[in-house]
């Protein structure tokens, strides 16, 4: 192996994975290409060069330096045949992907189907990727809803208000569920768990009856709007509610030290176990060590077992 490609989508700690891998390469002697703008550029060939000078100072940066984009024609016969087609002919011998489900589904095809030694870095906030203990971005993105949490808790302590927070979390709830504990929160909505509209606001109705003055409710996108959840609080209880939808902001901002030293090991790890032959494979860093994972049981959505954590947080609330 002499040349390999590295291809991402967006996430803090994105960007320290690729200088481990830049790095790592560089130390075997491997000549390193970044692919731009994720698939959308392996179909169209939009490679740069990538050695240990341009990785400089890139590791506190959130987001990617590659840039990144959805491509539904990746997923196609014929955008995986111009992907190929690109791969081979800058004579590219293995390819590193760092994404979550649906860009390591994408790194499955081209290994299984194209037969282009492949191997994912799992990295994702939503942390839904099958058998992964933690991916990248995941830690950042949990403490950036923590201090806009603690920040909401002032007004709503001040105003003695029922607050409303949307997270992001299509189908799980692990933002929500560790932002939520992390942050004193009363009550949180999850994917993976059914709520009760009518119960919970007796719930906020008997503690406002005893003096609670401030209530917060974390609620994950895939479960409900929290445009849609506080007018109902606010006509159940009676309460002035407020909302707050945080965004896009989850997924930016300069990654954590667990963020950043997770994906120096899984960007390094994803070199040694390309150079070694290994594909069709996702890294994995668990209990102090690296384990592969085939990228089959990889790209499933991890099922996330909310009801310990849940129980806790209403015991505390």
């Amino acid at each position: 192996m002499e040349r390999i490609a590295v291809l991402t989508r967006d996430c803090a700690g994105v960007n320290a994975a690729i200088r481990a891998v830049v790095r790592t390469a560089a130390a075997g002697g491997l000549e390193v290409l970044g692919v731009l703008r994720g698939y959308e550029g392996l179909i169209g060939g939009d490679f740069v060069p990538l050695d240990r000078r341009s990785v400089s100072s890139i590791i506190n940066l959130g987001g990617t330096v590659l840039k990144t984009a959805r491509s539904e024609r990746f997923f196609t016969a014929e955008g995986q045949a111009e992907a190929v087609k690109n791969i081979r002919a800058r004579a590219v011998d293995g390819l590193i992907v760092i994404g979550g489900n649906g860009s390591l589904a994408g790194a499955h095809d081209l290994a299984v189907r194209h037969g282009i030694p492949t191997v994912g870095v799992p990295a994702t906030i939503d942390n839904d990727v099958n058998g992964v203990d933690l991916a990248i971005g995941a830690d950042t993105s949990v403490n950036v809803a923590l201090d806009a949490l603690d920040k909401i808790r002032d007004t709503a302590t001040s105003l003695e208000r029922i607050f409303v927070v949307e997270v992001m979390g299509r189908r799980c709830g692990y933002i929500a569920m560790q932002a939520a504990l992390a942050g004193g929160c009363e009550e949180v909505l999850l994917p993976e768990r059914d709520f009760d509209l009518e119960a919970m606001c007796r719930e906020i109705t008997e503690g406002r009856s005893k003096g609670k003055a401030s209530w917060i409710i974390i609620v994950a996108e895939g479960k409900a709007r929290a445009q849609d959840l506080a007018p109902a609080v606010a006509r159940e209880t009676g309460l002035e509610t407020r909302v707050a939808v945080l965004g896009h902001i989850q997924r930016g901002g300069r990654p954590t030290a667990v963020d950043r030293i997770l994906a120096a090991r899984l960007g390094h790890a994803a070199v040694e176990a390309l150079a070694g032959g290994a594909s069709d494979v996702c890294i994995n860093y668990r209990q102090g060590a690296v384990e592969l994972l085939a990228l089959e049981t990889a790209v499933r959505t991890k099922a996330y077992d909310v009801g310990g954590d849940y129980q806790l947080l209403k015991v505390l609330a």
